[in-house]
């Protein structure tokens, strides 16, 4: 059947290569939606943004930490702002990243973090590169969000709840979307419904409810419940030297330190879903901040010079890997529709990547239409090749870190030694992130930048395997490793000498 598609508009933007302009409709008002509908306005596209949330636009960072944000519940947990994600601010949209520095942001740069025990360290043109952002989820939203709706072709429409999609023809079979569908029973016509509608995305059965072909859903759950809290250092008080660990990993439980904007920094603790003591006890704050106060990398913040933002602690979980396919056999499942961020793909949020990943999906999508400007089904196409070779190795890195360690914490819990043979390969590859990697870090700028950009999603997850020289330095810190200051501890050896020291 031929198309009845409405064709798009042409203008004499010069932003936009092909000078065509498109009404594009994004439902949800998060980090990717925010950051689509303003990458896609300054390119001359008219925009309309769907919120389901109806709150009012905050004055101030602290009066965003305070949003109701009922459809994003992670903005009040840890989040961390990687390089890829700055970078992309930097080059794209510098006005935003100056906006997050004025209202409180900062820049955490590679040179500002050295361990004390780094044999040498001089400064590299690429360490412009290696920079993260210290702020809080919320004023990062609430940022991009007053940067979008200040652009003359956004319209943000809150307390707009999606119910459904319209398709009024199809193209060789495939149903063609031409409009979302309002709770209140009208529709926005639409060029391109872009589905930025998180984790939980209903999406999938829109596009069921048109006759669409199955989007195929890949989920693994993480295996961890999180738990955070937020505080903010006292009047005079420092920020403690941030020259060893930000975090730690022993098994029964995994934490981290964030630093956030305006003199606040939050502490994360991850539990295995299973150990149903242990997340019962840290929901409780007494407990919580006695647990932070034990461990090596969260007890320095917690000695007195902070004060809980939070009178609880805020817990998490069904937290998912998941991959969501809207290309089926090479071709979309619908044309006008394309996923974002958490509705695209999802990775366990203890490894920091989400808003970066989120951000870096949003761009991918903007270079698709860039390309094929009057071609949904080029957009479509193109988008899910960017994706599956930038950001999927990403979601099979968290996939197959989060089965071993489901692993090691299930063994942990019975009170077994998941390393106990020395000749499994998975002993093999602790022993040499152990006592090969993790000291070389404290002493080799080499190593360090490489795991830093690694990190920082600026190279393949694969990418330090790969690498010969890095491989090499490794293991020539693994078989010095005796000759090295041991590293001190990053927290109780057992679960149970953890537990015991909880109130």
């Amino acid at each position: 059947m031929e198309s009845t598609r409405r064709p798009f508009v042409v203008c004499g933007n010069e932003a936009n290569n092909m000078g065509v302009r498109m009404d594009v409709t994004i439902t949800g008002g998060g980090i990717a939606g925010l950051a689509s509908a303003l990458d896609l306005a300054r390119r001359g596209h008219r925009i309309t943004v769907l919120e389901r949330d109806d709150t009012p636009m905050p004055a101030t960072a602290d009066e965003a930490f305070d949003w109701d944000r009922r459809g994003a519940p992670q903005v009040r947990h840890s989040h961390a702002f990687l390089a890829r994600l700055r970078n992309l601010l930097r080059d794209n949209h510098p006005d935003v990243l100056e906006a997050l520095l004025a209202e409180g942001a900062s820049e955490m740069r590679i040179g500002d973090m050295l361990p004390e025990t780094m044999e040498s360290w001089e400064r590299e043109p690429g360490d412009d590169e290696l920079v993260m952002i210290a702020c809080r989820r919320t004023t990062f939203e609430w940022i991009l969000r007053r940067a979008t709706m200040a652009e003359d072709g956004v319209t943000f429409r809150t307390g707009t709840a999606v119910t459904g999609l319209v398709a009024d023809d199809k193209e060789d079979g495939i149903p063609v979307v031409t409009a979302v569908r309002l709770a209140d029973g009208s529709a926005v016509e639409t060029d391109l419904m872009v589905s930025a509608t998180g984790r939980r995305s209903a999406t999938p059965e829109w596009l069921a409810e048109i006759g669409a072909r199955e989007v195929i859903e890949t989920v693994e759950d993480t295996g961890i419940v999180y738990a955070s809290r937020f505080y903010r250092l006292r009047p005079g008080a420092e920020v403690p030297p941030r020259t060893g660990p930000i975090g730690g990993d022993l098994g029964y439980v995994k934490y981290g330190t964030f630093v956030g904007d305006n003199r606040t920094f939050s502490v994360t603790l991850a539990v295995p879903s299973q150990d149903d003591e242990l997340r019962r006890r840290l929901s409780d704050p007494e407990a919580f901040d006695a647990a932070a106060r034990s461990l090596t990398a969260t007890a320095p913040w917690l000695d007195g010079r902070a004060v809980p933002l939070m009178p609880d602690v805020h817990m998490m979980a069904r937290l998912l890997n998941k991959w969501s396919e809207y290309v089926v056999d090479s071709e979309p499942v619908a044309i006008g529709v394309v996923p974002i961020g958490d509705a695209a793909v999802c990775t366990n949020p203890l490894y920091g990547r989400g808003c970066s990943i989120a951000y870096w999906s949003a761009h991918l999508l903007t270079l698709a239409i860039d390309q094929h400007p009057d071609d949904p089904r080029g957009i479509a196409l193109a988008y899910d090749e960017a994706l599956r070779a930038e950001i999927h190795p990403w979601y099979r890195a968290s996939v197959e870190q989060d089965r071993e360690a489901r692993r090691v914490a299930a063994a942990m819990l019975v009170g077994e030694d998941p390393y106990a043979d020395a000749s499994d390969p998975r002993s093999i590859t602790r022993s040499i992130f152990k006592d090969g990697l993790a000291p070389a870090l404290r002493v080799d700028p080499v190593v360090l930048r490489g795991f830093f950009r690694n990190f920082n999603l600026l190279t393949p997850p694969d990418a330090l395997l790969a690498d010969a020289d890095f491989g090499a330095r490794v293991l020539s810190v693994l078989e010095r490793r005796h000759e090295l200051p041991p590293p001190s501890p990053l927290g109780p050896d057992t679960r149970e000498e953890f537990l015991a020291l909880l109130p």
